[in-house]
């Protein structure tokens, strides 16, 4: 996710401040209208039972379920005072009965096998400590014919957004971390490279000014 660059223990990020934090910016970014909502459902995630890889405060999740009918949505989140944000959030939303919240690793997701219709997840590829297993285990749990897409910033960012970035981005913290997130994220030659190791084998790499894209589907 996007905000300070911080080295996450196996229980997640958990200090209320950065949670609190991470809960406006996204905020900010719903109400801007930058969340990759339309981006998801265009790329065919837009049906179904489907799973969220790191939700959040999960503003993303529920503006899909808000933009999607009859769908359901599980969230997978390692941090458990984000999973709390994320439920009061759902709550404001009126969606409680559309959407679960489960404390995870996506390096082992506690899915069986061919479960979901679909998976999306934004801004937490860069933190992936192994991102071949968490893409071998998307693959996994995605039904036959279901897509995924997986958003993300990307290193070799357009330099005018850094420029921006610096301009705009008053809190400190913020700024920094978004400017770290954006030295840990890849290129998309580098993620072309990673996703031939894996299992995923219909697959296309997306790139804009400011991030990159992966959308599949299991074939």
């Amino acid at each position: 996710m996007v905000g300070p660059r911080i080295v996450e223990t196996v229980e997640g990020i958990q200090d209320e401040e950065i949670v609190k934090m991470f809960d406006d910016l996204k905020r900010m970014l719903r109400d801007r209208g930058l969340l990759e909502t339309k981006e998801v459902i265009k790329a065919g995630v837009k049906s179904g039972y489907v799973l969220e890889v790191g939700s959040g405060p999960d503003y993303l999740g529920l503006e899909w379920l808000k933009n999607t009918k009859e769908t359901k949505l599980t969230g997978l989140e390692i941090s458990v005072n984000m999973i709390k944000v994320a439920q009061k959030n759902t709550k404001e939303y009126g969606l409680e009965s559309r959407v679960r919240y489960v404390k995870g690793d996506a390096h082992r997701l506690p899915f069986t096998d061919n479960k979901f219709d679909g998976v999306f997840s934004c801004e937490s590829l860069h933190e992936w400590e192994d991102p071949v297993v968490v893409f071998n285990e998307i693959y996994r749990v995605l039904k036959s014919g279901g897509k995924f897409f997986i958003g993300d910033l990307r290193r070799d960012i357009n330099p005018l957004v850094k420029f921006l970035i610096k301009i705009f981005i008053r809190s400190r913290d913020m700024k920094e971390g978004f400017l770290s997130s954006i030295k840990a994220a890849y290129a998309p030659g580098e993620i072309n490279e990673i996703l031939k190791s894996t299992d995923v084998k219909s697959y296309k790499v997306h790139t804009d000014f400011m991030g990159l894209s992966i959308i599949g589907q299991k074939i």
